[in-house]
C-alpha cells in the first residue's frame, strides 16, 4: 500500500471514528484530526465517503461537544432559527435604545445649551469690552509715542545742525 492510500485510508477510517464515537463529521474536523490540508478531504473518493458519514450522523444524530447532549440536524437547525431571531430581537431593542438615548442627549443638551449659551455670551462680551479697552489704550500709548519720535528726530535734525555749525565756526 502506497502513501497516498494510507492516507486515504485514514481519513476514512477518521470519519467513521467521529461517526461510531458521536462527534460531529465535517470535513474541517476530519483534516485537522487527519493531519492533513482541508483540500485533500475534498479529493474523489474521499469527499463521497466523509459526505456519506455525514448523512448518517444527520439521521441519527451527534453528541454535542459543549452540551455533551446527542443532537440531530433538526435540533441545530431549530437552536439556530431560535438563534437568528433573538439576534434580530436584539438588534430591534438596540436601535430603540440607541434612539431613546440620542433624544435624551439632545434633550439634556437643549436644556443645558440655552443657559450656558447664555452665560457664555456673557463672559464673550465681557471679554470683548475689556480687549477693546485695551486696544483703545494701546492705540492712545502709540500715538503718544509715535509722536515722541516725531520731536526726538526733530530734537536730532536741530542738534547736528547745530554740531555742523560749531565745526565750521572752529574750522574757519
Amino acid at each position: 500500500m502506497d502513501d497516498a492510500e494510507r492516507i486515504k485510508s485514514l481519513i476514512i477510517s477518521l470519519a467513521q471514528a467521529l461517526l461510531r464515537d458521536n462527534r460531529h463529521v465535517t470535513f474541517a474536523t476530519v483534516a485537522r484530526e487527519a493531519g492533513v490540508s482541508s483540500w485533500l478531504v475534498y479529493a474523489p473518493g474521499l469527499r463521497e465517503r466523509i459526505d456519506q458519514a455525514r448523512a448518517r450522523q444527520a439521521a441519527q444524530g451527534h453528541q454535542d461537544q459543549q452540551s455533551g447532549r446527542k443532537v440531530s440536524t433538526a435540533s441545530e437547525q431549530t437552536d439556530l432559527l431560535l438563534a437568528c431571531q433573538e439576534i434580530q430581537r436584539l438588534r430591534t431593542e438596540n436601535g430603540r435604545l440607541r434612539q431613546q438615548a440620542r433624544v435624551h442627549l439632545e434633550q439634556q443638551v437643549e436644556q443645558l445649551g440655552n443657559h450656558d449659551l447664555v452665560d457664555r455670551v456673557n463672559e464673550l462680551t465681557e471679554e470683548n469690552l475689556r480687549l477693546s479697552a485695551a486696544e483703545r489704550q494701546a492705540t492712545t500709548q502709540n500715538a503718544e509715542l509715535q509722536r515722541r519720535v516725531t520731536e526726538l528726530e526733530d530734537d536730532l535734525a536741530a542738534a547736528r545742525i547745530s554740531l555742523r555749525r560749531v565745526i565750521r565756526n572752529q574750522s574757519s
